[in-house]
């Protein structure tokens, strides 16, 4: 249902409008408040969270792919970790693709103050879509300064619990010097009023290797007893071991 309702904002009419009425701004400016106001519970309940992690990268220009399973690990800090279960595939995908994003990945969450918020966005209301249990918002978003981990693009935000169901759009500032655009989808799922996220596709422009390509699934979200998170396998897969 999720991918019918997103498919009819994207085909409807080319590019989504500004709305005009305001009735629509009210809503919109309500649904918003309520998004802001779940954002801080939403990254409390993701701490201590496991979940297995499914990561195909690949370099379509030189025909190279690979495969990486592993248990993703968010500590009571927020800390991210990996443990390593398997990688079948190319060892150039493995090093300068899958771990490279691992890592940047563990180094972001490191960095304070680069959540969804109306300190760090502007938003602008582009309507309502779908009925019923999956209406849902759509906000274009644009950072408020040019800083790394931020980004341009779009979020549908469920009408219901103002939950986030999809982020959409490119990073304003590159994570590294040697790639050039990151762009990516972010979809989640509502699960005990949380989003837990489920798929992201990521196509990233590198200046040596080309164009890369990320495909990673969540599956069997839990929440940790304690959170003594793993991650050992992370420097290996990084150095290129194991």
């Amino acid at each position: 249902m999720l991918t019918i309702v997103i498919a009819a904002v994207v085909l409807a009419s080319g590019a989504p409008a500004l709305v005009s009425s305001p009735i629509e701004e009210s809503n919109g400016s309500k649904i918003l408040e309520r998004y802001l106001a779940t954002n801080e519970s939403q990254r409390q309940y993701l701490r201590g969270a496991e979940m297995e992690v499914d990561i195909v990268g690949s370099l379509p220009a030189v025909n190279k792919s690979g495969r990486l399973s592993a248990f993703r690990y968010i500590s009571k800090l927020g800390e991210i970790t990996y443990r390593v279960i398997t990688f079948q595939g190319d060892s150039t995908v493995k090093k300068d693709v899958i771990a490279r994003y691992m890592s940047a990945e563990t180094e972001a969450v490191k960095q304070p103050g680069l959540g969804i918020t109306a300190q760090n966005y502007r938003f602008k209301y582009y309507g309502a879509y779908g009925s019923g249990d999956w209406k849902l918002h759509l906000f274009r978003v644009a950072p408020r300064k040019k800083s790394q981990g931020l980004f341009e693009g779009w979020i549908w935000i469920h009408d219901q619990t103002a939950l986030p169901v999809r982020e959409q759009g490119r990073l304003v500032k590159s994570p590294s010097v040697f790639l050039k655009r990151v762009a990516f989808v972010r979809d989640y799922r509502i699960q005990d009023g949380f989003a837990i996220p489920t798929h992201i596709t990521s196509s990233i422009e590198t200046r040596i290797i080309g164009r890369a390509e990320l495909e990673i699934t969540f599956k069997n979200f839990t929440r940790q007893a304690s959170a003594n998170a793993g991650g050992r396998q992370l420097a290996s897969l990084t150095s290129g071991g194991f």
